[in-house]
């Protein structure tokens, strides 16, 4: 069972057009996306927690089965850049992550197959 999520409306309507319009090779994260879409309660921006993940958070998060602990930014593709740790929402990790809030954990599969469960422990703004 997947934790609860909440996402801002504006950003909501963005990427319902954004998970439909991707193909080929990001087609499986696409349809994990337009999956996790269909469950978030829509917020208007204002009124989302400041310890949601959106976009321009920078989380705090862990792997469980790896034990580490990793921090980015989560972003639109067009802004990614794994240097920065700013990461796509077209990711597993960024679709995974989208909308949690800190101390939620999210069981998911990554490209290769293989079970990863996350856990947010903090979120704040990108410096």
């Amino acid at each position: 069972m997947r934790p609860p999520i909440a996402i801002d409306a504006d950003h909501f309507a963005r990427l319902s057009v954004l998970s439909s319009t991707t193909s080929g090779p990001m087609a499986e994260i696409c349809e994990y996306l337009r999956e996790e879409l269909e469950r978030p309660h829509v917020l208007p921006a204002d009124k989302l927690r400041p310890d949601i993940v959106s976009f321009g958070s920078k989380v705090k998060f862990r792997d469980e089965h790896t034990r580490k602990i990793q921090e980015i930014v989560l972003v639109y593709p067009h802004d990614a850049d794994i240097a920065r740790r700013r990461v796509s929402v077209l990711t597993p990790v960024g679709a995974a992550l989208l909308g949690l809030s800190v101390n939620q954990t999210i069981s998911f599969r990554i490209r290769t197959g293989e079970r990863r469960d996350l856990t947010v422990l903090k979120v704040g703004r990108e410096d």
